[in-house]
């Protein structure tokens, strides 16, 4: 719970990074298909859209870069930057620490992108608190079954830390039955299927960004 001085502090923050145009909050469960939906968005669309790139206290896994996949510190560094109002959402998943900071936002806004933030389900929670409105899509994956295959086919998480994974994703794709939370929820079943619906979520604001950068 955010109370007091903490929300005021919070909600000033949200309201630092609304300069730019609208932001879109992307969310689901691991291994649902939001990075490749990123990816393939961020491809057709170079210059329209930009990712808000978030802070984390995990290792990287193979292959990840810090500042590009994630801002990889440490928890005292997390803290520090939690406790000075610097993040606009921040939550803990398998004890590891994860956040949005209002610079990463505002780095995407300055060059007049539309900022994709890769958010879990608290911290859209958290978000609903402030004044970012930004659109909110929750990618879900057909069921829990094909997800943990998926998990599984990554060959990157032990046991433990896939179960736990399978556990919030169950919760998660209820929550996302709550009425209002999301403008869009999709389906990852087919993958082609689903980035056409994520296109059709977001044409209009495609179509804002592209017509302001030509005009």
């Amino acid at each position: 719970m955010i109370c007091g001085r903490r929300v005021r502090r919070f909600l000033s923050a949200a309201a630092a990074v609304m300069a730019g145009p609208r932001p879109v909050v992307l969310s689901g469960p691991s291994g649902a298909g939001k990075s490749t939906l990123l990816k393939m968005l961020l491809k057709d669309y170079e210059g329209v859209f930009g990712f808000s790139v978030s802070h984390t206290t995990r290792q990287p896994r193979p292959g990840e870069c810090n500042g590009k996949d994630y801002h990889f510190v440490s928890r005292e560094e997390m803290q520090r930057g939690i406790d000075n109002g610097e993040f606009i959402e921040n939550a803990v998943f398998s004890g590891n620490m994860y956040g949005t900071s209002k610079a990463a936002v505002q780095a995407v806004q300055a060059k007049n992108q539309i900022c994709i933030l890769d958010i879990d389900m608290q911290g859209v929670k958290n978000i609903k608190k402030t004044d970012l409105n930004p659109i909110y899509i929750s990618i879900q994956p057909p069921s829990v079954d094909i997800l943990e295959r998926r998990l599984r086919d990554r060959k990157t998480e032990s046991e433990e830390s896939l179960q736990k994974r399978l556990q919030a994703a169950r919760e998660d794709i209820e929550i996302s039955k709550e009425p209002g939370l999301f403008d869009s929820v999709i389906i990852n079943d087919d993958l082609e299927a689903a980035y056409d619906q994520l296109k059709d979520t977001l044409k209009e604001e495609i179509e804002k960004a592209q017509s302001s950068k030509t005009s």
